[in-house]
Formats: structure tokens, sequence, C-alpha cells
């Protein structure tokens, strides 16, 4: 009695392949989802422009809305494409990316790349003092002075609140942000101190 091979060598050649294509593919489904990342986080961005209140004498200066990057950007096309035509408070919102807290006048949301973690004791106030908006995903954001921070929730983009810089800058943001955010926290200061 001739015994069959379990698997004939075709098959055998075709797991191969595939068992060397995993990695490759592996890498680049990673790459997707990070651009994907992003492109969630730009349109965040966007959308804060719309729940949030910035003090009159700066909602009444310039004729564009501006939408900062400060640091390395991580954002690639992203940023432009989301906010490509777009108005928030009939004001068209430029992007710019931006290497210091100097650069940010006329920014209403700064997004803090994580190339600037070390600095953020420096930047936050001076940003805070403009009245901007500070976004980041850096880790302990909140914690450490910032307005929102990203965070990943159940392989979900979510966001954190810290109420008290953003009250001290003269934000307001809306109660309908506020209830979407992950947490909402008063923290108030570098350190994560609570009062």
């Amino acid at each position: 009695m001739d015994e069959q091979p379990l698997i004939s060598p075709r098959l055998f050649s075709r797991l191969q392949l595939l068992v060397l294509l995993v990695p490759a593919l592996a890498t680049t489904s990673s790459a997707q989802a990070r651009a994907t990342e992003y492109q969630v986080k730009a349109a965040y961005l966007y959308n804060f422009g719309k729940f949030v209140s910035w003090p009159p004498a700066q909602t009444n200066d310039g004729d564009s809305f501006g939408v900062c990057v400060l640091g390395k950007d991580p954002f690639g096309s992203s940023l432009d494409a989301t906010i490509a035509n777009a108005t928030v408070a009939n004001k068209k919102i430029v992007a710019k990316r931006i290497t210091s807290a100097d650069e940010a006048v006329g920014c209403r949301i700064v997004f803090i790349g994580n190339s600037e973690a070390a600095r953020l004791e420096k930047l936050l106030p001076s940003l805070n003092k403009m009245g901007a908006l500070t976004v980041s995903d850096i880790p302990r954001f909140i914690n450490r002075g910032g307005m929102i921070q990203f965070v990943l929730n159940e392989n979900r983009i979510r966001f954190e609140v810290n109420l008290t810089p953003a009250e001290t800058a003269g934000l307001t943001l809306s109660s309908e942000l506020l209830k979407v955010a992950a947490s909402v926290k008063r923290i108030s200061a570098p350190g994560g101190a609570q009062p």
C-alpha cells in the first residue's frame, strides 16, 4: 500500500512563499495603520476648532484660523488634506509647521510633536499665554500642563482633557466636546498635582 504525502509538493511551495510574505505584509499593514492614525488625529484637530471658544480679542485677530504643528511633523499630508477648503467660524483654516513657541502667533490650535517632549515645560507656558489650544500624543501630556492628549483606548484614538490650563488661557471647551472625551481632569501644576 502506497502512502500519499500529507501535503503535495505544489502546496508545500505555496506555504513556503506565504511564510516568507507574512513579515512583509505585517510591515505594510503597520505603515498603513500609522497613516490612518494621523488621519484620525488630523480630523480631531479640525473638529476641536468647532467646539472651543477663544477670547474675543483672539477671535477677531486675522482672517485665518491657524492649526500649527510644533516640532517634527507626524501628519505628512494628512493634515493639509483634512483642512483643505475648510473653515471654522467663517475663517479659512491654514496649516503651519513651526519650530518654536515664538512662531505660534496666529495659531489657534498647536499640535506638539513627540520631538518636543523634553521642552514641554518651557513651551506650554508660552503657548498658554498666547491662548492656543495645546494638543499632543506625548505620554502624560495633560499631566505636564497640556490641554488635550490623544490616547489609544481599545484600539481607538480618543482624547483626554485637562480643563485647568484651557481655562487659564481663556478658552472654553463646549460640553459636547467634553462628553466625548475619554476623561476630563483638572490638573493644576506640571507634575500632576490635583487641586
